[in-house]
């Protein structure tokens, strides 16, 4: 079903499940999050790509305005809901300074796949372990790609690509696909970097014969 929704074009890409904090400055997106705090609506923040406006977006709720400053502007904190396909754009909705479209809401297969879960915490587990990353791995347990598409290395094109695919278990083999082309390339910086910091030490060589 489509429906008109606010938009706040950004240059990133939200992903359903995402908890996102956000600045606002501009007075029309003031205007934006004041709407929705009086009415419980709720709006859209679609990718603005490479100097262009994208299709897809993410419909977000505002959680809270976590403070206001006497200019008005205010931090706010928000959470993605469900991914969305911009029908027809309008620079400024009616009688509002921010942005609107009639948007279509896109259908999501959440089902997951257990082996795909399990190979993709062990390829995530690896990646932070050639990075010395100290993050939390997740769990193989209701392994979601959303809510790890921006720890992985992807690129925001990447991420974009991925927020279109509407079948987790199509998801998961994004990521998985992009983990294995990406851990041999880690791997061997990682190699490199360490027969960087090794120049000029003594070497203990053993002689090949």
């Amino acid at each position: 079903m489509s429906e008109i929704l606010p938009l706040f074009p950004l240059q990133l890409v939200a992903f359903p499940e995402e908890r996102l904090n956000l600045h606002i400055f501009e007075p029309r997106y003031q205007q934006l999050i004041r709407d929705c705090e009086s009415t419980g609506s709720h709006f859209g923040i679609p990718s603005f790509l490479e100097g262009s406006l994208q299709n897809f977006g993410t419909e977000m709720e505002l959680i809270r305005i976590e403070k206001t400053y006497p200019d008005g502007k205010m931090d706010i904190r928000t959470k993605g809901l469900n991914v969305f396909r911009i029908d027809e754009y309008f620079d400024t909705a009616p009688d509002k300074l921010y942005a609107g479209g009639i948007v279509k809401r896109m259908s999501n297969n959440t089902d997951s796949d257990i082996v795909l879960s399990k190979r993709l915490v062990d390829g995530i587990g690896e990646l932070y372990r050639i990075m010395n990353i100290k993050k939390e791995v997740p769990m193989v347990e209701g392994f979601s790609s959303f809510a790890m598409g921006h720890h992985v290395g992807f690129t925001t094109e990447q991420e974009y690509e991925m927020l279109q695919i509407g079948s987790e278990s199509q998801r998961q083999e994004f990521m998985l696909a992009h983990l294995e082309r990406l851990i041999p390339i880690v791997r061997q910086m990682e190699d490199l970097r360490k027969r960087v910091q090794m120049n000029g030490h003594f070497k203990d060589i053993i002689p090949p014969m």
